[in-house]
């Protein structure tokens, strides 16, 4: 847990936001038990891929069932400390895809996220928040890709021009914005 927060704490802030969430993570939230599991039932680390194609123009992104919406791939940590691996591993698992490689070095984002109450195997799951790492990675679309189909139902590389139609998640476009945002000013 120790190498997690230094790594939020050596990370650069992108937006106002994510400054908000690193102060309340490095004064509050990393006391608190349990981060790495779902025992705490309101914080917990989760942990993304952002994966962009070559030419930055498109976004590997899977259709999340209980969201109803197309998202990022990742998941949450469940007891793991390497954060980047989980996000290899849910990369991995969501999409099938296994060339791709990691084009920033460290976290690219870090966020605190609402999760909304939802419905999971038929269990009702309260509200709670993912402490959420993200990692930037680079895929050629002409891979094979599969269906994770007990969390997803597709998987396809989506014009970032329309983001916004394929998130019906509204609270979440603001934190896609953000990522291709930055990963452009890394192309430059």
């Amino acid at each position: 847990m120790q190498e997690i927060i230094e790594e939020i704490m050596a990370y650069e802030p992108f937006t106002e936001q994510e400054a908000a969430d690193k102060k309340l993570f490095l004064d509050k939230l990393q006391f608190q038990e349990n981060l790495l599991t779902r025992e705490n039932t309101d914080y917990h680390f989760s942990s993304s891929a952002w994966v962009i194609n070559p030419t930055y123009d498109k976004v590997l992104m899977v259709y999340h069932n209980i969201y109803q919406s197309y998202s990022w791939t990742g998941g949450h940590a469940d007891g793991c400390a390497d954060l980047l691996f989980v996000a290899k591993k849910e990369l991995e698992e969501e999409t099938g895809i296994k060339d791709y490689q990691l084009i920033h070095e460290g976290l690219f984002a870090f966020d605190i996220l609402p999760v909304q109450e939802h419905y999971k195997k038929g269990q009702l799951i309260k509200e709670y928040y993912h402490i959420n790492t993200a990692y930037l990675f680079m895929a050629k679309e002409d891979q094979m890709l599969h269906i994770k189909e007990d969390e997803n139902s597709d998987v396809k590389w989506i014009d970032v021009a329309e983001l916004d139609q394929a998130v019906t998640e509204e609270e979440m476009r603001p934190y896609y914005h953000k990522m291709m945002e930055k990963a452009r000013l890394l192309k430059k």
